[in-house]
C-alpha cells in the first residue's frame, strides 16, 4: 500500500519521529527501521522493554491522526481500474484501521478483504504476508505478482515464490535487485485481463538505474 498505491511518507516519518522522541529513540533510526515493516516489529527492535501492544496503539493513533500530504501515486488508479476486483488485494505492514483510513483518504477502492499486520505472526521480509495474500485470492503464489517498493517487501515476495515488480519510489534500483523487474513507477504498466489470465506489460529500468 504505502509506496505503491499511496505516498504517506511524510506522515510516516513525522509519526515515527514523534514516537521516537517520546520514547528516547534516535528518530533517524526509527524512520529507517519502520519502512516496510510492521509497527509491532519496529517497536520490538527499538524498545524491546516496552509493552508492544500499548505502543502499537499509540503509534497507530499518531499515524491515523496525521494524513497531511497523503497522495495517490502515478498510474495507480488506471492499473486498479484495469484489474478485475476479485483478482487483486493489498498486503500491507499497516494495521487494518490505518490501511483503510489511508486508502479512503486517497480515494482508492479498498478490496473487501486484505492482509494487514494483525493477520500474520511474522511480517515482511518473512514470506507469510504474501502467502496469506495468495491464499486469500485462492491463487498459487507462483501465479501471483507482487508490487513492492522496499527491500524487505521484495525479499518477502521472492521468498513466497511470487513474481516481484519493484518501484523506485522510496529506494534505489540497486537495493531492489532481488526483484524480478524494477520500474520507476506504475505509469508504464499496462494490464490486459480475460477470464483465465492477466497479462502485464512493462518496460523495466536498465541495470544500475539510479533512484528517482
Amino acid at each position: 500500500m504505502d509506496g505503491i498505491l499511496i505516498s504517506s511518507i511524510g506522515s510516516v516519518e513525522r509519526s515515527w519521529t514523534k514516537w521516537a522522541l517520546l520514547r528516547g529513540v534516535d528518530p533517524a533510526l526509527a524512520r529507517e527501521t519502520a519502512h516496510g515493516r510492521r509497527a509491532v516489529e519496529t517497536i520490538a527492535k527499538l524498545r524491546p522493554d516496552l509493552d508492544s501492544d500499548k505502543e502499537l496503539t499509540d503509534i497507530e493513533d499518531i499515524e491515523v491522526g496525521d494524513l497531511e500530504g497523503l497522495t495517490v501515486l502515478p498510474g495507480v488508479l488506471d492499473l486498479l481500474t484495469a484489474l478485475p476486483p476479485d483478482r487483486w488485494t493489498v498486503v500491507t505492514s499497516a494495521t487494518d484501521r490505518l490501511a483503510r483510513v489511508r486508502m479512503s483518504t486517497g480515494g482508492i477502492p479498498a478490496p473487501a478483504q486484505l492482509i494487514t499486520a494483525e493477520q500474520v505472526k511474522r511480517g515482511k521480509p518473512d514470506p507469510e504476508p504474501f502467502l496469506a495474500g495468495a491464499a486469500l485470492l485462492d491463487v498459487a503464489p507462483a501465479d501471483c505478482v507482487v508490487f513492492e517498493d522496499s527491500p524487505s517487501g521484495v525479499a518477502a515476495g521472492r521468498a513466497a515464490g511470487c513474481i516481484v515488480i519493484a518501484t523506485t519510489f522510496s529506494h534505489s534500483a540497486e537495493s531492489l535487485n532481488a526483484a524480478h523487474y524494477v520500474v520507476r513507477d506504475l505509469m508504464g504498466i499496462r494490464i490486459e485481463s480475460s477470464s483465465d489470465e492477466i497479462v502485464i506489460q512493462l518496460t523495466p529500468l536498465p541495470a544500475g538505474a539510479a533512484k528517482n
